[in-house]
């Protein structure tokens, strides 16, 4: 369980927002809120005491760069409904900014999210969580980003780019964020793959 809380959890980034209602394909949404759940259960996304929400969850759309992902202030909410997961069509960090469409606003990660299905075309799945024992015990353990990169930054986008084209991230599919503490991200080319991949590390 975290007791700690970082300084963090608010969105860094300009987020366009286009509001409207979407609807998830099946087949993405059951396997990503199923994981989401197990995930939640484990305390691994969820909310401090204060309220401030932690962890996030996304899945790529089949043949594109756009990936629907937990929505900001979600991480509290026990089981998500189709509302949460707005849809992220396009991130730019040179200008700090992503757009989105759905009824609330994206990920403070998003451009982390962006960044790896960006440099690794057989990601289908991304996962963030926060954990402070797993946190400690991987960091420079596991492929490590710059303690000096901040979280949800085009700065930490670039750094995600340049630890992806390691063979031990590909390899292991698993990463600490050195700057963020508590904070540590997985992929898989399924939800599944990249939940467990996190849930192994126990």
């Amino acid at each position: 369980m975290n007791t700690a809380q970082p300084q963090e959890g608010s969105v860094k980034f300009n987020c366009h927002l286009t509001s409207e209602k979407i609807v998830i394909p099946s087949e993405l949404f059951i396997p990503l809120n199923h994981w989401r759940e197990e995930l939640w259960l484990k305390s691994f996304i969820g909310a401090y005491p204060d309220g401030i929400g932690y962890g996030n969850i996304s899945v790529r759309v089949h043949h594109s760069d756009h990936f629907y992902i937990s929505g900001t202030a979600t991480g509290g909410i026990p089981e998500l409904d189709q509302i949460h997961y707005p849809l992220v069509e396009r991130c730019d960090p040179a200008k700090n900014a992503i757009w989105c469409r759905g009824l609330i606003k994206a990920s403070a990660e998003s451009m982390s999210h962006a960044a790896i299905y960006a440099a690794n075309p057989e990601a289908g799945a991304v996962v963030h969580i926060h954990n402070r024992q797993l946190w400690d015990k991987y960091l420079d353990k596991l492929p490590t980003t710059d303690r000096k990169v901040e979280y949800g930054t085009p700065e930490m986008a670039y750094e995600i780019s340049r630890i992806m084209t390691l063979p031990e991230t590909l390899n292991k599919k698993v990463f600490v964020m050195g700057g963020h503490e508590e904070g540590i991200i997985s992929f898989g080319k399924t939800v599944e793959e990249a939940a467990l991949t996190i849930l192994v590390l126990e």
